[in-house]
């Protein structure tokens, strides 16, 4: 007697799921950088010309998940801008896993994790280019 469910069926669209998430939560931060960048620079401690820097990388990122454009190769490099916040939260500022009023790094390390799922299962097969 089966007393699972197979929904392994629903696994592209799950994943369309997560990559429209993490798109949307990098689409945010992103424009938030290039918005305002010299406020941006000052509460993340950066240089105003490498957080507009950021901003755009996060905002190019974020539309590759989305659409679906070099989906492996925009999670690779949001990876990248998570093991640096996840560097200075913890190396820099000291910041433990959960942090003070939930600022700790327990969110940058799923953001991180969500990303390593799109890179290993391709994103899916609902893309524009592969």
């Amino acid at each position: 007697m089966k007393t699972s469910i197979d929904l392994t069926q629903y696994s592209d669209l799950a994943l369309l799921l997560l990559r429209l998430l993490v798109a949307l939560i990098f689409f945010t931060s992103g424009f938030r950088h290039v918005k305002d960048p010299a406020t941006r620079s000052e509460s993340i401690g950066m240089s105003k010309g490498f957080t507009l820097f950021l901003g755009i990388a996060q905002i190019l990122g974020s539309v590759g998940l989305a659409l679906g454009i070099l989906t492996q190769y925009a999670a690779i490099g949001l990876c990248l801008v998570m093991l640096g916040a996840m560097q200075k939260k913890i190396f820099v500022w000291k910041t433990g896993f959960w942090g003070e009023k939930n600022s700790g790094w327990h969110y940058d390390l799923f953001i991180l994790v969500a990303n390593l799922v799109i890179i290993t299962t391709g994103g899916g097969m609902y893309e524009l280019v592969g």
